[in-house]
């Protein structure tokens, strides 16, 4: 009957809900809300013509549409598909569940790795010198390192100040922090297009955006023009942090 619903019904209607929502969240933050909302027009206008109309030419023409329609979401959608996996991936009961089935267990940055890039970043900030630094975390970025020169030394302020001093050949890239040790410096990020960013915001800041919405590394960033340490984490940036609110939002587990 048209009225028995039963709970199984229920919980499928709000599963559904929140995949819409968690998409509609997703082309939000990437501007591509009217493509969301030009898809839900066209898939509501198939359900009428096939289901409710039951309009044999046209909703084969649809169902056609459809299915060639999926795998172009797909290739149009891509980073956002991978964002939205790498969310769940990355989830902290989703992400202890793997480390125990495959018996690793993530290497954490701790108070005495993480000084060191707060005291550079801080001294970097005073004296107005830009950085870009990526810390790994559970997403490997081995295609961001191959894009800068190898260094693979011990964390260090004065390696970091160094390397991102206004002469220095390695300044205008990122540097990668993997596995407690600085893995590589004047590496080349992506860059988000995201038009919810504050336009006073400068390329640093975007592509330190960029990275955190392809993975779950902190990316700071000192202002060459303000000397303001920021941090983008998971598509959301943290500005204008002193000495203590960076170094706890580093340290804080994932």
């Amino acid at each position: 009957m048209f009225f028995d619903v039963g709970i199984k019904d229920f919980i499928d209607v709000l599963l559904v809900a929140l995949l819409l929502y968690y998409t509609y969240k997703l082309m939000k933050a990437s501007g591509s809300i009217k493509v969301f909302t030009g898809i839900l027009v066209f898939i509501l206008i198939w359900l009428v013509v096939t289901q409710i109309l039951e309009m044999k030419l046209l909703g084969s023409i649809f169902d056609t549409l459809m299915n060639v329609g999926v795998i172009a979401l797909i290739v149009l959608f891509q980073d956002e598909i991978r964002r939205f996996l790498l969310t769940l991936g990355s989830h902290r009961h989703v992400s202890a569940l793997a480390h125990f089935f495959s018996g690793a267990r993530k290497e954490a940055l701790k108070h005495d790795d993480i000084m060191p890039v707060v005291m550079a970043c801080l001294s970097m900030g005073k004296q107005k010198v830009g950085a870009l630094i990526v810390i790994e975390h559970t997403t490997p970025l081995d295609e961001v390192v191959r894009t800068g020169e190898i260094i693979d030394a011990a964390i260090s302020q004065r390696l970091i100040e160094n390397i991102f001093f206004k002469n220095s050949p390695l300044h205008d890239g990122a540097m990668v922090i993997s596995k407690k040790r600085i893995k590589a410096a004047g590496c080349i990020l992506p860059v988000s297009h995201d038009l919810n960013i504050p336009k006073e915001l400068g390329l640093r800041h975007r592509a330190a955006m960029g990275i955190s919405q392809k993975s779950d590394a902190h990316a700071i960033i000192v202002s060459e023009e303000t000397g303001a340490i920021s941090v983008a984490y998971r598509g959301q940036f943290y500005l204008r942090l002193n000495a203590e609110e960076l170094e706890s939002l580093l340290t804080k587990e994932n």
